[in-house]
């Protein structure tokens, strides 16, 4: 039997693909993983520019949450069930209110995002944060 030895020395002109099919892989795995959270949409009223709104100025009442749980409605203290009674009231006023929210450092999350459901509830649409103290 003969066996036949490479004999020339000629490099190959071959390309070794394995590298580039596991990269290409790889960035197949996280675009499948990524798309669905950039596809998360959150509506936002944002201003537009050069557009003047003639509306009447609405009433801003500020809500102040400190960090035991109570609540301060433009500097008087309430509880929850007169927070509700005082929302439905701004909700269902003929002029417009904005809400104004402080929460201080160390009020849970679940109580301001409480706060807002109930808010956006009663029909409040201008709600906001508190900007500096």
């Amino acid at each position: 039997m003969a066996f036949s030895a490479r004999v020339s020395a000629a490099p190959l002109a071959q390309i070794n693909v394995t590298p580039l099919v596991d990269v290409l892989l790889v960035l197949l795995v996280i675009t499948m993983i990524t798309s669905p959270v950039l596809t998360h949409k959150l509506k936002l009223d944002l201003p537009q520019p050069g557009i003047t709104n003639h509306m009447t100025p609405a009433d801003t009442v500020q809500l102040s949450i400190r960090p035991d749980g109570t609540m301060v409605w433009n500097d008087v203290p309430l509880d929850a069930a007169m927070l509700s009674s005082q929302l439905a009231i701004a909700g269902h006023q003929g002029k417009p209110v904005h809400l104004v929210i402080d929460p201080a450092d160390g009020v849970s999350y679940q109580t301001v995002a409480g706060v807002i459901a109930e808010a956006k509830e009663q029909g409040l649409q201008h709600i906001d944060f508190m900007a500096s103290r």
